[in-house]
């Protein structure tokens, strides 16, 4: 029995809608090559700095010499210590090696080498290292392993990389040929959303704070001591301005999705917008790597047209200097598109096999990242409380941890974090910095911590209440000021001295006792 002439007509509508829908999602997805090699020299470039700036405080917050040794990891956050090979030893020569090894891979992921793996390594050292100490972790960490998790499934060395330039790559971009084909799949379908999920949910958490809804948010902010850069502090005085930037900031957040929603210039436009919005934080704020983190992440959101002006503008540069001597590894010859590297593919009934295989394991990869991308969204719904997260054990995975609230309910004070240490002799150090003790907040925000890590972490350490933790921290820095020193101190306190920020000035300094540790035992 044939169909209908209304059931035919019904069916090919469907299979027309359908068609339009996927070419409709698919434009909004897929991400142009050589917006993926940008991004994964942004993604080298940050790992580097990153580990640049941690090894600073590499015994301290890493070894059991430190502030977190390994005990009181296991005993706090037992499932997420499990998780770390930069725990499997408290010696700093572990940690010397491991840190040379992902640096190793950072740079391999700069310049495009053993891409695949270079990323792989890098993602996997890196929840290693974030594991190993997660109190001095932000908003930026949680988003950089994200982007490395995903950047594991994409072609990020087709282009301007040593990968393309060896021959190496088999990634083949899905649609089109040459500099004009695009990536898309599962896999920048993650990456994408989970940028405009971080956005998102931002929105949301500002929405319900009454100091950004009635526009003085930036002003309170730009007034902690503690975050702002000299340029913040002046722009703090000029409170009109800071309306229009907020109301500004606020309507990008609340329009994210727009970075999704359109293409070609329009999408161009918007990530711009982010991006100049994130380097206007760096340049205010004391904020670490985070703010180059977000601007890494908004790099595969730009169309072809902005990198056909780069490697236009790179080719230029390398004709007209000694630039121009060096491989080309910014563009590929005209319509040249990614090699598999000399491999012959089978032949015959084996070909069919092997054939059959790759499709099966196509269809396998494809469902497990359908599985992936619900899953982040369903993690990113019960991080803001729109799914109700299963109850956890002790030292689990904790939605509400990722919950991408940064500076949604602005700090209302400056916490200055002391640590006064009694001597052999009966004088009295300063711990933490060295020197005299200066109980009064210090005028230079940069002074008030020796680095945006230690910020987090004794942040992080006054609002505890957990005696072990405390003790923790105090007895790190009773073996952090040994090993700087010739003398031994007999005590260490910690003390926080609380400076709340209003608009029409500072309010009056108070001061509280966190705990007292012995050093001798």
């Amino acid at each position: 029995m044939s169909p209908s002439p209304a059931t035919t007509r019904v069916g090919r509508s469907l299979r027309r809608s359908t068609r339009w829908l996927r070419r409709a999602v698919g434009r909004r997805l897929r991400v142009d090559p050589r917006a993926l090699a940008a991004f994964r020299i942004g993604l080298g470039a940050v790992l580097l700095a990153d580990l640049l700036l941690r090894s600073r405080n590499l015994v301290a917050f890493y070894t059991d010499r430190g502030i977190l040794p390994r005990s009181l990891l296991e005993a706090k956050r037992p499932l997420i210590s499990q998780l770390s090979v930069h725990a499997l030893s408290g010696d700093i020569l572990l940690q010397v090696g491991l840190f040379l090894v992902a640096g190793g891979c950072a740079v391999a992921l700069l310049v495009g080498y053993r891409t695949r793996v270079a990323v792989l390594l890098s993602w996997l050292l890196l929840v290693s290292l974030h594991a190993r100490n997660p109190l001095v972790l932000n908003g930026g960490d949680s988003l950089l392993r994200r982007l490395l998790f995903w950047g594991v499934f994409l072609p990020l060395g087709s282009r301007w990389s040593l990968d393309a330039l060896a021959g190496r790559v088999r990634d083949r971009a899905r649609s089109g040929t040459g500099a004009r084909g695009r990536v898309v799949g599962v896999a920048t379908a993650g990456l994408l959303i989970q940028v405009v999920l971080v956005y998102a949910t931002n929105a949301g958490f500002k929405l319900g704070s009454g100091r950004w809804l009635s526009g003085k948010a930036l002003a309170y902010i730009l007034r902690l001591d503690e975050f702002t850069t000299p340029l913040g502090a002046a722009l703090a005085e000029v409170p009109a301005l800071l309306g229009v930037l907020e109301v500004v900031w606020l309507g990008l957040l609340v329009a994210s999705i727009g970075l999704v929603a359109t293409t070609d210039w329009r999408r161009g436009l918007f990530a711009g917008l982010f991006v100049g919005a994130h380097l206007w934080m760096a340049a205010t704020m004391r904020l670490g790597v985070f703010p180059f983190v977000s601007v890494v992440a908004l790099l595969p959101f730009f169309p072809p047209g902005v990198w056909d002006r780069v490697s236009a503008a790179a080719a230029t540069v390398r004709a007209s200097s000694v630039i121009g001597r060096l491989p080309p590894w910014l563009s590929l010859p005209k319509g040249e598109e990614e090699r598999d590297g000399g491999r012959d593919e089978p032949q015959g009934e084996l070909a069919g096999r092997w054939q059959r295989v790759r499709a099966r394991s196509r269809k396998a990869g494809q469902a497990a990242g359908v599985v992936l991308v619900v899953g982040l969204l369903v993690w990113n719904a019960a991080a803001v409380g729109l799914v109700e997260a299963p109850d956890g054990v002790p030292g689990s995975l904790d939605p509400a941890e990722d919950s991408w609230d940064m500076f949604a309910a602005p700090p209302t004070r400056d916490v200055l974090v002391l640590a006064p240490a009694m001597t052999d002799d009966g004088g009295q150090v300063d711990a933490l910095h060295g020197g005299t003790v200066r109980w009064a907040p210090p005028p230079d925000g940069a002074a008030w911590y020796p680095t945006n890590r230690w910020r987090k972490y004794l942040r992080s350490v006054w609002a505890t209440d957990d005696p072990a933790v405390l003790h923790g921290v105090a007895d790190g820095l009773c073996h952090r000021w040994s090993r700087a020193h010739d003398s031994h101190v007999e005590t260490v306190s910690l003390y926080a001295v609380l400076e709340p920020t209003e608009l029409d000035g500072d309010g009056p300094v108070r001061r509280e006792q966190l705990v007292t540790h012995s050093c001798r035992g």
